[in-house]
């Protein structure tokens, strides 16, 4: 088994740009955005449109909570006693019934729910980390130009720092409720409570290196996307070189000192 800790520093060297300037040609994107502002939208369209590789936290996330995986395990035994309808009717496979993700979101959002949403990040996030790590390293063997991390907590869990551009879809507060109550079928206090258990879009949009505002149409979002896209793509040229693991090392360690140390002083 290779430590989590040497699978980042691999993926670090292998996936990394070279520059932060306007002009950076970086091979890896982060993508994130508060819940309901229409980052899956986003993701879609790169994916769909431009045909970009998507590591989806959330995809990984469903999967390490299915029946017969060891996350799968702790969480039962955590939150059984807790949440009565913790499980999909009529779902056993034989591993055990498939969790109601809505119900267990219910017992970790909102602040009077802390303890529990900490005990499943704390399950969850190293199992998820992993994953991502092995995808986009993955990505980049098979020879991908572009890879982009599709994570909804992309600054809590510090993955940031391995990205040479973060994107944050951003939209109004007013707008967020309602996307989220049409969404889930909630009603406006629950939709608050989700929204106000994590970081809020405001302060994820002064960590980004660019914004995608969604406030309009579909239409505009995606004239947005498109000119993400233009400015993100690197050349083939760079990214041949960055096969290369001494110029990939070198590209990965001016992306991480200036994402980490450079720019948290200006």
């Amino acid at each position: 088994m290779i430590p989590t800790s040497h699978l980042h520093s691999a993926l670090n060297s292998a996936l990394d740009t070279h520059s932060h300037s306007p002009h950076t040609k970086m091979l890896i994107v982060g993508l994130t955005g508060g819940i309901a502002t229409g980052k899956s939208t986003v993701s879609k369209l790169l994916k769909d449109k431009h045909d970009l590789t998507i590591v989806d936290a959330d995809v990984i996330a469903r999967e390490i909570l299915e029946p017969g995986q060891p996350a799968y395990k702790k969480v039962v035994e955590h939150f059984k006693g807790q949440v009565t309808d913790l499980f999909v009717p009529d779902s056993d496979k034989g591993q055990g019934a498939a969790i109601n993700r809505p119900a267990l979101g219910r017992a970790v959002f909102g602040k009077e729910n802390e303890k529990n949403r900490l005990f499943l990040n704390s399950v969850t996030h190293p199992a998820v980390r992993k994953a991502i790590v092995w995808q986009g390293l993955s990505a980049w063997i098979w020879g991908n130009r572009l890879v982009v991390l599709d994570i909804p907590l992309l600054f809590e869990s510090k993955l940031d720092r391995y990205c040479g551009m973060t994107v944050v879809v951003s939209c109004s507060d007013p707008i967020q409720v309602e996307r989220l109550m049409k969404r889930d079928g909630s009603d406006r206090a629950d939709a608050e409570k989700r929204i106000e258990s994590q970081m809020s879009v405001q302060d994820k949009k002064k960590l980004a290196d660019k914004v995608l505002s969604n406030d309009g149409t579909l239409a505009e979002l995606e004239l947005q996307v498109d000119d993400l896209v233009k400015t993100i793509t690197p050349g083939i040229i760079w990214t041949f070189l960055t096969w290369i693991p001494p110029i990939g090392l070198a590209s990965a360690l001016w992306t991480y000192v200036d994402r980490n140390y450079i720019r948290s002083k200006l």
